[in-house]
């Protein structure tokens, strides 16, 4: 499967079925609901481009085995999949007449592989953020440019750059720092350096007052972050290095956010056991193996692991 998606029109068309679907779920935190719908909406690309299905209640048996190959191959870790595998099965029993019952995870036709933490470097190479940059800048796309240094330079998820309105980017401006709400609503502050508040400065001049930063006046937010997500799709091939097998996602940036902090604080004389909390703290995050996850680009010996 192409890392493009090729065919958007079905891609949005799935999308729309999904949204009906989301629309009347009831169950689960809002943490869960996110994930799976997230997870969900990746399939649909998937879906559009491999088999160019039109109709969730086609899903089968044989399009989970394809997807978890082709999830394998990307480098997903085995809880990604794992996840993802979820959030289709919860979505396939919401919908009121499916044509086949999907196979649980042992009767799939692939080996499901253990969870490891920390092995798949997803970092971003600064000559690969830059075309990016390029690339957003060519389309006059200063939105994106934003969202883009938010994960690069702050390491915030896709959606906490979008739940950013105008009083919280005066408030950031204000205090060189911008406060965002994460995973289980907890809130966090990180710093934001120069290039953060160039670009914040200039969209706030362009957004009315009250309004997210991010999301067009009339637009649902959701939409706004899968256009995000579709340029970053788009342009990926590339803008990546030459030999390099890397999965550019935004959610990589964060990786990268993760990575460079970690050295710049090991590299200013903090032990290394410091640094990691440090970076957990930044990221969002409590435990200690989910932090060495973004830490799979540093060398193994120069992280604390536990």
């Amino acid at each position: 499967m192409s890392q493009n998606i090729d065919n958007i029109g079905i891609y949005l068309t799935l999308v729309s079925q999904l949204n009906k679907l989301a629309r009347h779920n009831r169950q689960g935190s809002f943490r869960t609901k996110e994930r799976y719908y997230e997870a969900f909406k990746r399939f649909c690309a998937f879906l559009a481009d491999k088999y160019h299905l039109q109709k969730l209640e086609n899903i089968s048996g044989k399009h989970l085995t394809s997807y978890v190959l082709w999830m394998q191959e990307s480098g997903k870790s085995a809880s990604t999949i794992k996840t993802d595998l979820a959030a289709i099965r919860f979505f396939h029993d919401k919908m009121s007449r499916p044509k086949y019952q999907l196979p649980t995870n042992d009767e799939l036709a692939v080996e499901l592989k253990r969870r490891c933490f920390g092995q798949v470097d997803r970092t971003w190479s600064n000559i690969e953020f830059n075309k990016m940059l390029g690339r957003a800048l060519a389309e006059d796309r200063y939105d994106f440019i934003l969202a883009l240094y938010l994960a690069r330079y702050a390491g915030l998820r896709i959606h906490e750059c979008f739940r950013i309105d105008t009083a919280a980017a005066e408030q950031a401006l204000r205090e060189n720092a911008v406060t965002v709400k994460g995973k289980g609503g907890k809130v966090r502050t990180i710093p934001i350096n120069g290039k953060i508040a160039v670009a914040m400065r200039a969209q706030l001049a362009r957004t009315p007052r009250g309004q997210k930063l991010l999301v067009p006046d009339g637009m649902p937010t959701d939409r706004a972050i899968t256009l995000l997500q579709l340029f970053i799709m788009k342009h990926r091939d590339e803008v990546r290095e030459a030999g390099s097998d890397c999965p550019l996602t935004f959610h990589g940036l964060r990786h990268t956010y993760a990575a460079e902090k970690y050295r710049e604080l090991t590299d200013s004389g903090k032990s290394a056991l410091d640094a990691h909390f440090a970076v957990s703290r930044l990221l969002g995050h409590e435990r200690s193996d989910v932090t060495n996850i973004y830490l799979a680009s540093v060398r193994k010996g120069e992280r604390h692991e536990q």
